[in-house]
């Protein structure tokens, strides 16, 4: 048995070289993988192991000497899964903890919107309010497969581009209640902060946990089909609602694969009959240069939730 831990805290880290070596001699030794980010700001991690590393790390986050006291409280949100889930263990330092592109003194999750429980956010989507607007601060692959209904979709292509976004579209956001939401709530924390510094929304809030959370509560509430995760998995199927197409017919669809040309390798989503068709390519060019052996071929790996 195992489980993937997700988990995120904006904190002031005053050495964060230090607790880049702590994580990658913890994480080692514990035999975990998976990917975490450190900056002055906090830190952000998704990890795969076994039940009983899994509880060990999150023991010594907690407890630790030197650094528990900056994680103590951290909101851990896990899934069942493993180490296999991803390709390997990455620990890097860096000035964000995700890329929103802007300095991180500026704009803070100090400044962002308020926190509502999953609860809070079911009851207010329920009740219908003419002012309410729900944004996603996700990028398109993630909303593609899975959203909350009625539901703003930026269409954005990285985290980065969400700021330009909300400068060309503050029309949307004028005298509103804006609830944001993304996986688990990382992003929105800052990202609620920005849309704050514009003074243009009555209110905006968060949900607490984000989509994991909310899920977690509410299996058949108001997001529907699948949760996009950044591992292995690829996606956390919630309902039964289809929302995506496949790239080649348009039948309705949304298991990802990746183009097998090892150059292009670009997510897409593909329906079985077009897996065989186009020989798990995403393009007539792709399927071309295949054929015509001009490029490497990947290894098919092809996931389903």
């Amino acid at each position: 048995m195992g489980k993937i831990l997700l988990y995120y805290k904006y904190v002031s880290i005053e050495n964060p070289e230090s607790v880049v070596l702590w994580q990658k001699e913890l994480c080692q030794s514990l035999g975990l993988t998976g990917r975490i980010i450190v900056a002055q700001e906090g830190i952000n991690g998704t990890l795969g192991g076994e039940d009983k590393a899994i509880e060990n790390y999150k023991s010594q986050m907690i407890n630790h000497h030197q650094f528990g006291h900056l994680f103590n409280d951290i909101d851990f949100k896990e899934s069942s899964g493993s180490s296999n889930h991803f390709p390997r263990l990455r620990i890097v330092l860096k000035n964000e903890i995700v890329r929103l592109g802007l300095d991180p003194q500026e704009i803070t999750a100090e400044d962002g919107g308020i926190h509502l429980t999953p609860e809070e956010v079911h009851n207010l989507i329920a009740q219908k309010p003419e002012d309410l607007v729900l944004l996603d601060t996700r990028n398109d692959y993630e909303s593609r497969i899975g959203t909350f209904k009625d539901a703003i979709i930026p269409n954005t292509k990285t985290f980065r581009e969400f700021p330009q976004y909300i400068d060309q579209n503050l029309e949307q956001f004028k005298d509103k209640k804006v609830l944001m939401f993304c996986t688990g709530g990382v992003r929105c924390e800052r990202a609620s902060a920005y849309l704050k510094s514009k003074n243009i929304s009555k209110e905006v809030y968060q949900i607490k946990g984000g989509i994991h959370r909310y899920v977690e509560k509410y299996q058949d509430g108001f997001f529907r089909g699948k949760n996009y995760v950044f591992d292995g998995r690829i996606a956390a199927k919630v309902t039964n609602d289809i929302l995506s197409q496949c790239t080649h017919c348009n039948k309705s669809y949304d298991d990802y694969t990746n183009c097998i040309n090892a150059e292009c390798n670009i997510q897409i989503i593909v329906c079985p009959e077009c897996i065989s068709i186009y020989h798990n390519t995403c393009s007539q060019k792709c399927l071309d240069l295949v054929n015509n052996k001009k490029v490497n071929v990947r290894t098919i790996d092809r996931k389903t939730t």
